[in-house]
Formats: C-alpha cells, sequence, structure tokens
C-alpha cells in the first residue's frame, strides 16, 4: 500500500499545484509560460484548475484510507490516461496558430507517468489486499 499511497500523493501534489497555478493566474501560466495563444476569457480555465484541486483533495482523503478503499484509485488512473491521451492527440495534431506544442507533451508526460504510478501501485496493493 505504500507504494500506491506516494503515487496517490504525487498525484494530489502535482494536480493541486497546477489547479491552484491555473485558478490564481491562467493568463500569466498559459500565455507568459507556455506561449499558448491569448483567450478572450479564462473562466472556464479558472474552472478547471479548481476541478483539479478537488481531484487532489480526494486523492488525499483516498490515500488516508487505502485499506479499505485502495480500489477507488482507479478513478484517478483513468482521469490520467484520459488526460494524456487528449493531450498528445492536441500536440501531434497540432495546436491552434500562435500556440506552442511543449506545454501539451509535458501535460501528456506527466499524465501518462502518474497513470503509471497509480497502476503499479494498484497492482502491488490488490496483491497485498485482494477483493473478497
Amino acid at each position: 500500500m505504500t507504494f500506491l499511497r506516494r503515487a496517490l500523493l504525487a498525484f494530489a501534489v502535482v494536480w493541486g499545484a497546477c489547479g491552484l497555478a491555473l485558478a490564481t493566474v491562467p493568463r500569466w501560466i498559459l500565455v507568459g509560460w507556455f506561449s499558448q495563444a491569448p483567450y478572450p476569457d479564462y473562466t472556464y480555465v479558472r474552472i478547471c484548475g479548481v476541478a483539479s484541486i478537488g481531484m487532489a483533495m480526494l486523492a488525499v482523503l483516498v490515500s488516508r484510507k487505502l485499506d479499505e478503499i485502495w480500489w477507488w484509485s482507479w478513478a484517478f488512473a483513468f482521469t490520467c490516461v484520459l488526460v494524456a491521451v487528449i493531450t498528445a492527440m492536441h500536440a501531434l495534431l497540432g495546436p491552434p496558430p500562435g500556440s506552442g506544442s511543449f506545454l501539451w507533451w509535458l501535460f501528456a508526460g506527466v499524465s501518462a507517468a502518474l497513470a503509471v504510478g497509480l497502476m503499479l501501485g494498484m497492482g502491488r496493493a490488490g496483491q497485498e489486499k485482494p477483493f473478497a
């Protein structure tokens, strides 16, 4: 369970920190750091940041009750896999004119790494505490 707990906490740190940044200073992060085309409105980006913080909080809660609900971690792994696929496809198919692709490759790579860590942790947790 230790490996899964660490993977969940890594997920929580990454998603929480990114969510906080997007919720508070989305234009500075997206346009200033990652050369994305400016958006007319950043409200939906802020909402995604807040949702990311909420996911991070849930990951911490699950990490505290792993003995009973370790399999709930599939929700986080599923999310990371889909985010990695979506962002990699966006980077491959090309971001809009005036936007760089580094952000999307970074997003895809980090999401894939988090997904792998979560799945490895769940594999170990399943051996330690299989379904009855």
